[in-house]
């Protein structure tokens, strides 16, 4: 499943940088309660203090199970020699306050986070130290205190972990190999290497125990284990071939589902409902989201999909606790002028904006009382929303 689910709450978090990198990166806080005569508008913004405030590029985050902590990543922070992990205090839900940032000896390129049933987080650090090969998954504990960087002693066959699920009443933790880090920099020659690997862990051991290959497959960036499989079984995706796999522990199989290449491929991040019987995804590619059935495991059928353009760029996606909205954000990685990039491999932008669609079983409906335009919204000019959390 996808670890602690977001809370329907009245506030929308976004996480976000400027286009001009000499303008803090920041947290945007948005008025999401929908019998609010300012739904969909901001409210507060809290910019990252002192040194170390830009060039994090900001990438994905989640609350604490308790929702009074929020932790956020910065993909790129390695590049300016600074912490890539960001902690913030969400207690005062309009009012959240920044914490500290902190970083792992063993690894950096901040991805994903898993809330732990008794608070604190793992981490999906996606390189080494220096941005190579291995990474890890880094642990912080209840009171945000470093606990453990896993596994001990970590792969040396392209463990890059992105994606992140956890099903602690199976003892079962996936992750997705998505890309060497290093490998996008212009400093590297040759095309950035894609992986197509998930790791399958003991989740109380924190120790991996099985590698499957997804056949084919070219940049895994993420796994959702289906909630209430007896199999324990999971999504993932292949970006740069399209296709959607189911990833069968107990077998060791990954076996192409679907396919979204006709519909422009490029498939992002990928959501589950409660009960499993819906799958969610944005295709960077088209502009599209679209909505799978997923009852039948090894035969999805598309049931809706909602057009937001080529060029949109939707990229993560978080459904609210009821599974009746989707926060949709378009923007996934543009490294153009960071340090040692002069530019970057990947210049993925896009049109910058948060979406919600309305979600019923079979269909999916954009909100038009939601129109948020990060380009315009701020008076410290045009940014790029990225991670998304609700509290």
């Amino acid at each position: 499943m996808r670890g602690h689910r977001p809370r329907d709450g009245r506030y929308l978090y976004v996480w976000a940088g400027h286009v001009n990198h000499e303008v803090a990166d920041f947290l945007a806080v948005i008025d999401f309660d929908e019998d609010s005569p300012g739904y969909g508008r901001v409210v507060n913004t809290v910019p990252l203090p002192g040194p170390g405030a830009s060039f994090n590029e900001p990438h994905h985050m989640h609350l604490s199970v308790d929702g009074n902590f929020l932790g956020c990543g910065g993909l790129l922070s390695v590049l300016s020699g600074q912490p890539g992990i960001f902690f913030f205090d969400t207690s005062n839900p309009r009012e959240p306050r920044f914490l500290f940032s902190t970083s792992d000896k063993f690894s950096s390129i901040t991805d994903d986070f898993y809330p732990l049933p008794k608070g604190g987080f793992l981490i999906s650090q996606m390189g080494s130290a220096n941005g190579g090969s291995p990474g890890r998954i880094v642990e912080f504990d209840r009171r945000l205190r470093q606990v453990g960087s896993w596994p001990s002693t970590p792969p040396t066959d392209g463990f890059n972990p992105h994606g992140i699920s956890v099903r602690p009443e199976l003892n079962l933790m996936m992750t997705s190999d998505f890309i060497l880090p290093d490998s996008t920099l212009k400093a590297v020659p040759g095309p950035p290497v894609l992986r197509n690997t998930i790791r399958v862990w003991n989740f109380q051991k924190r120790a991996i125990v099985k590698t499957i290959p997804a056949p084919d497959a070219v940049g895994t960036m993420d796994v959702k284990l289906i909630p209430n499989d007896r199999r324990g079984r999971a999504y993932t995706a292949g970006m740069f071939n399209g296709l959607i796999y189911l990833v069968d522990p107990i077998g060791g199989s990954a076996t192409p589902v679907f396919d979204t290449s006709p519909q422009g491929g490029m498939p992002q991040i990928l959501q589950l409902n409660r009960n499993g019987t819906r799958l969610f995804t944005g295709l960077l590619q088209s502009g599209r989201i679209i909505m799978l059935d997923t009852t039948r495991r090894f035969m999805l059928r598309q049931v809706s999909a909602v057009d937001l353009g080529v060029g949109a760029g939707p990229h993560n996606l978080l459904l609210t606790d009821d599974d009746e909205r989707l926060v949709v954000t378009d923007y996934f990685l543009d490294e153009d002028d960071f340090p040692m990039a002069n530019p970057g491999k990947v210049r993925l932008d896009g049109d910058r904006k948060v979406h919600v669609l309305k979600v019923s079983p079979n269909r999916l409906e954009l909100d038009p009382r939601f129109n948020l335009d990060f380009n315009t919204a701020f008076s410290t000019g045009p940014a790029r929303p990225h991670g998304a959390a609700i509290r």
